[in-house]
C-alpha cells in the first residue's frame, strides 16, 4: 500500500553510507521537532528528550534538558522532523517471513520486497500464466519449488491435477496467501516421502487434491520442515525480514507463538540472524497449541518445556515472555475458515484449529497457574466460544488483571465488544482485513453486512478497552504505519469507506503501534511511550501523523529509528 520507492532509496543511503551511531555510553539530547510522546490520553510534546546508557532520562522542556544533560553531552537536532516511541509489532512470524521473501510471491496485491515489488494478479488466467512461468524459470527436480499468495476468490480452482499439469517432472507446493494451507503436486509428495496413511481420517487433508489445511496444515509442517526451511534461503528470508523492520521504523517485535514447526531450526536460524545485531528485539511467546503436540498431547508437559526456555534461551535481544502462552481457536479469516454464528453465504462450512473442547481445557489449564493467554480467533462463533471460556472461568477462579487477548478479530459483533469488556478481555487485531478483503467478501462467503464491518476497532476504543494493531507478517504487509492509517479511515483496495462509524481519530490510532502494542506483551513500562525510565527506543519520520491529513498517513517517510539509545538516521 505505501509508496516506497524513495523510500527504500533513503534506507539503502542510510545503511550503506550514513548511519551515524552515536555510542551508546554518552548522554543525548533531542530537540527541535515535534516530539510526540504518546503518554495520556491525549497528545503531549515535549521540546527535548535526554538519554543515557539507552534509557530515556528526562522528557520536557529544552532549557531544563540542557541542565541535566551536562556539559558534555551530544546535542541531535531533529531539524523539524517528528520523533516518536519506536514502533512495535506485537503479533508477527518470522518463520513465515523467512520462508516467503525468498521464494516465490503470486499474490492478489503487489508485496514490497526490501529489492523491489512483486506485482500482484487477480484473476485466474494471470495467476495460472505467472505461476507457470515462475515454476518453468525456477522450479528444478531436485528440491520442493515454494510459492505463497495463492487465494482461490482472486485466483480461481487450484489442486492436485493443475499443479501436475503445470509441473510433471517438478515438486511444487503452493501455500495459500493465509499460510494455514498448501498444495502439493505428485512429485512433491514423492519427493516428500508423504504418507497417504499418515493422514487416514483427517477431516483437514484431501488427498485427492493434494490439499492440507488447518490441523491438516499444522500436523504436516512438522513432517516436512527440512524441505520447507532450505537454510541459505531460509537465513536469508530472515536478512529481508530485518530489512523491512528497519525500514518502517520498528524497534520491538513479537511473535506469539513460537515454534512454528520445528523449535530447533527455527530458534539458532533466528538467534544467528539476532547476532548480527539488527536494530530491534525479539520477543518470544511459547505456542501452546504447538507444543501440546509436539510433547504427546500433554499441557503438563508442553508447560514443563515452556517454563525452562528463558533461562536456556534469552539472549541480549531474543526474550522469552514470562508466564504467557499463545493459542489457536479457529480457523484462518483468508481461506473463510472462520468460524461463523450465521455460517456462509455459500453454505461450506467454517473449521476449527483447536477444538473447542480442547480449547476449554487449555485455557483453564493456564488460566488456573495465571498465565497471560493470546488466542487467534477470527470469526463471532470462535470469539464467543473463547468468551464463554472466559466467563466460566471468571466465576470459578476469578483474576484481576488478566489480560487474556484475542488475537486478530476478524468479525465480532457489538454485543461481543461488550462481553469483551466486562470480562477485562484485551485484544491486538490486524486492521488489514478490511483493507484486503471487505470488497470480496462482500460478495463471496460473508455477504454485505459483515464484510463491511470487519474489524470494528471502534467498538472496542469507545469502550476503553486496549487495542494494538499487527501484521500478523505476511496477512498484511510489515508496515504500522498502514495499519494505523487503515484503523483511522476505513478505506479498502477498491477505494471502498465501509463502516466510517468505526473509524478512530489519529491519535489513537498511533496508540495501536506505540503503547497500546507495548502492553499486549506487559511490556508497557519499558517501551511504547516516551517517559524518563524507559528504554531508549524511537521512530523517527518525516511528518506528524497528527498534522496532517488521514489519508498521508500510510505514506510518511520513515527517516529512521534510535534503538536502545544508538542513533540510525540522518541527523
Amino acid at each position: 500500500m505505501r509508496h516506497f520507492k524513495s523510500t527504500f532509496l533513503v534506507f539503502s543511503f542510510l545503511f550503506l553510507f550514513s548511519i551515524k551511531s552515536i555510542a551508546q555510553q554518552k548522554v543525548i539530547m533531542y530537540y527541535n521537532g515535534d516530539i510526540l510522546t504518546m503518554e495520556g490520553a491525549k497528545p503531549t510534546y515535549v521540546q527535548a528528550v535526554v538519554t543515557k546508557e539507552g534509557k530515556i532520562l528526562y522528557v520536557g522542556n529544552k532549557a531544563e534538558a540542557m541542565k541535566i544533560a551536562g556539559a558534555r553531552h551530544v546535542m541531535v537536532d531533529l531539524k523539524g522532523n517528528t520523533m516518536m516511541p519506536g514502533f512495535i509489532e506485537p503479533h508477527l512470524h518470522p518463520f513465515i517471513a523467512a520462508v516467503i521473501l525468498p521464494n516465490e510471491i503470486i499474490a492478489p496485491y503487489d508485496w514490497v520486497m526490501p529489492n523491489g515489488i512483486k506485482k500482484g494478479v487477480s484473476n485466474h488466467e494471470d495467476y495460472i500464466k505467472a505461476l507457470t512461468a515462475s515454476i518453468n524459470k525456477n522450479a528444478t527436480p531436485n528440491e520442493v519449488y515454494w510459492c505463497w499468495g495463492y487465494q482461490p476468490l482472486w485466483h480461481g480452482e487450484l489442486n492436485r491435477d493443475i499443479l501436475n499439469k503445470i509441473a510433471p517432472d517438478k515438486p511444487v507446493a503452493i501455500l495459500h496467501r493465509s499460510f494455514h494451507e498448501v498444495f502439493l503436486n505428485d512429485k512433491a509428495i514423492e519427493f516428500m516421502g508423504i504418507k497417504e496413511t499418515d493422514y487416514k481420517g483427517n477431516p483437514q487433508v484431501d488427498w485427492k487434491n493434494g490439499h492440507f489445511w488447518e490441523g491438516g496444515w499444522f500436523a504436516l509442517g512438522p513432517k516436512i520442515s527440512k524441505f520447507l526451511v532450505d537454510p541459505a534461503k531460509y537465513e536469508k528470508g530472515l536478512e529481508m525480514m530485518s530489512e523491512l523492520i528497519h525500514m518502517n521504523g520498528i524497534t520491538t517485535i513479537d511473535e506469539p507463538g513460537f515454534p512454528s514447526s520445528d523449535f530447533n531450526l527455527e530458534y539458532s536460524t533466528l538467534k544467528k540472524e539476532m547476532e548480527k545485531k539488527p536494530p530491534y528485539s525479539v520477543y518470544l511467546i511459547p505456542n501452546g497449541t504447538q507444543l501440546y503436540g509436539m510433547n504427546g498431547n500433554s499441557n503438563e508437559k508442553a508447560e514443563a518445556f515452556m517454563k525452562t526456555l528463558a533461562a536456556k534461551y534469552d539472549t541480549k535481544n531474543i526474550h522469552f515472555r514470562p508466564n504467557q502462552v499463545k493459542l489457536f481457536a479457529d480457523g484462518a479469516i483468508y481461506s473463510q475458515n472462520m468460524q461463523m454464528i450465521d455460517g456462509y453465504t455459500d453454505g461450506h462450512k467454517g473449521q476449527w484449529i483447536t477444538t473447542p473442547a480442547l480449547m476449554k481445557e487449555q485455557i483453564k489449564f493456564y488460566w488456573d497457574k495465571g498465565y497471560k493467554i493470546h488466542v487467534h480467533a477470527n470469526g463471532d462463533e470462535g470469539i464467543q466460544s473463547l468468551l464463554d471460556d472466559v466467563a466460566e472461568n471468571e466465576k470459578t477462579h476469578p483474576r484481576k488483571n488478566h489480560r487474556f487477548t484475542l488475537h486478530h478479530m476478524g468479525y465480532f459483533t457489538d454485543a461481543q465488544a461488550q462481553q469483551v469488556k466486562d470480562l477485562g478481555i484485551e485484544a491486538s487485531v490486524n486492521p488489514y482485513y478490511l483493507w484486503a478483503l471487505s470488497d470480496k467478501f462482500s460478495v463471496y462467503g460473508l455477504g454485505k453486512d459483515r464484510a463491511e464491518n470487519l474489524v470494528r476497532i471502534g467498538a472496542l476504543t469507545k469502550r476503553g478497552i486496549p487495542v494494538s494493531f499487527h501484521s500478523d507478517f505476511a496477512m498484511a504487509p510489515l508496515e504500522p504505519l498502514t495499519l494505523a492509517w487503515t484503523a483511522i479511515n476505513r478505506v479498502t483496495s477498491q477505494g471502498s469507506k465501509f463502516s466510517q462509524d468505526q473509524k478512530l481519530d489519529a491519535y489513537t490510532g498511533m496508540k495501536g503501534i506505540t503503547i497500546s502494542a507495548a502492553r499486549t506483551l506487559n511490556l508497557e513500562n519499558e517501551i511504547g511511550s516516551i517517559k524518563a525510565g524507559k528504554t531508549a527506543n524511537f521512530t523517527i519520520l518525516a511528518q506528524d501523523p497528527l498534522k496532517i491529513d488521514p489519508m498521508k498517513i500510510k505514506d510518511i517517510k520513515v527517516l529512521g529509528t534510535v534503538f536502545q539509545g544508538i542513533s540510525f538516521f540522518e541527523n
